[in-house]
């Protein structure tokens, strides 16, 4: 990756542009071209690759996206102990609040949601969720997540596996910890470590992974590219930081200091498919919305959540609390950044697939791992 001198007084002038204050500047590697819009034509022809969508209709469901993020913690307070998930339903461009109640029906519905009659709370859900969370699961079992959609905990396992008297016994305990679905996949997950910008590579020993999120004082990423005290070398190998921080298997997600000499932005390449993005703050998006990813090794690529406290099951130990997406990834993408317009959602974790054929790819959620390690996101 080319570094040059122009790109160096680029970084400093975005520094005045942005306010970042004379004490911070960004490797040249982090330079946006502008402080592009939400619906950069670039992030739209990311959609139209990887969604299907023509321009027009991605400017639509990003203004769609917007609404329903802004409605949907309004629709929970309002739902109260009825709420039993909330999703985008992209068709009809709208927030899904599902609830248990009718009676709290016309308040949702008059935020601007659709709403949906269900039997299990999202409450009943995650503790049925939770007791699976402590118990072991073979390898053939994949992962499980809360699906607001069919209001059940759906348990994924490897369609091979899927008769194996240990998966088969995983499935017949959860079933007895409250409303389970089954579902299939072809391949078991994986984390995506191969050997301060968001998607930039970094390296710790021989393995690369690649930057989520600057915070004030270095940056996040996933706990399985190194443990805590490990040092990091920045994309040119010199001395980049250390990792104060870190937590996998239970967790993927890792706070790394960063030394004088390496700067912090707001900012997530997009790698010439679209403008570098700036981060303007962390507001999650619901599930199936629309979300990109930025890593060392793919650069950047789209997709929708899937699903959100997911528990995935590697081979070196469950992760908990994990967003599911379609947006595909391989090694070295570890750690990069997923964002939703210009807002933070969380650093890749690992997934399945690659992205000639396609996968899937989950993340550890930015505002998590910000709590965890009492972090201030950098934003714009």
């Amino acid at each position: 990756m080319k570094r040059t001198s122009a790109l160096r007084a680029a970084a400093a002038a975005l520094l005045l542009t942005v306010g970042l204050g004379a004490a911070q500047a960004m490797p040249a590697s982090a330079v946006p071209t502008a402080a592009s819009p939400t619906a950069s034509a670039g992030l739209l022809d990311a959609m139209r690759q990887d969604l299907g969508l023509t321009e027009r209709q991605a400017e639509e469901r990003l203004a769609a996206e917007r609404t329903a993020t802004r409605v949907e913690s309004a629709a929970r307070k309002a739902a109260g102990g009825a709420y039993g998930g909330s999703w985008f339903d992209a068709g009809s461009g709208r927030l899904v609040v599902a609830l248990t109640d009718r009676a709290e029906q016309a308040e949702v519905e008059a935020l601007g949601a659709d709403t949906r009659i269900v039997r299990h709370s999202a409450g009943a859900l995650d503790r049925a969720k939770a007791r699976l969370d402590t118990r072991s699961a073979p390898s053939g079992v994949a992962g499980w997540h809360v699906d607001p959609r069919s209001n059940s905990v759906v348990v994924t396992v490897v369609r091979a596996d899927r008769n194996a008297p240990a998966v088969r016994a995983f499935v017949d305990r959860a079933r007895e910890a409250g409303p389970v679905t089954v579902a299939e996949t072809a391949t078991a997950p994986r984390t995506y470590a191969a050997g301060t910008v968001g998607g930039d590579p970094y390296y710790t020993g021989n393995v690369r992974c690649s930057i989520g999120f600057s915070v004030h004082g270095g940056f996040v990423t996933a706990g399985h590219c190194g443990g805590a005290g490990a040092a990091v070398r920045g994309w040119d190998g010199s001395a980049m930081g250390t990792f104060q921080g870190s937590s996998f298997p239970g967790n993927d997600y890792a706070y790394v200091s960063i030394h004088s000499g390496w700067w912090t932005v707001p900012v997530v390449l997009g790698w010439g498919v679209t403008p570098d993005r700036l981060v303007r703050g962390s507001a999650e998006a619901p599930i199936g919305a629309s979300i990109c990813r930025s890593g060392s090794t793919t650069k950047w690529h789209c997709g929708s959540v899937l699903a959100k406290n997911e528990t995935v099951n590697y081979s070196q130990g469950a992760v908990q609390q994990m967003t599911k997406t379609s947006v595909c990834a391989e090694g070295g993408d570890s750690g990069g950044a997923f964002i939703s317009g210009d807002q933070a959602q969380g650093v890749t974790s690992g997934g399945w697939g690659n992205c000639s054929s396609g996968g899937q790819t989950w993340f550890q959620p930015v505002n998590e791992i910000l709590g965890r390690y009492g972090l201030t996101l950098h934003t714009a």
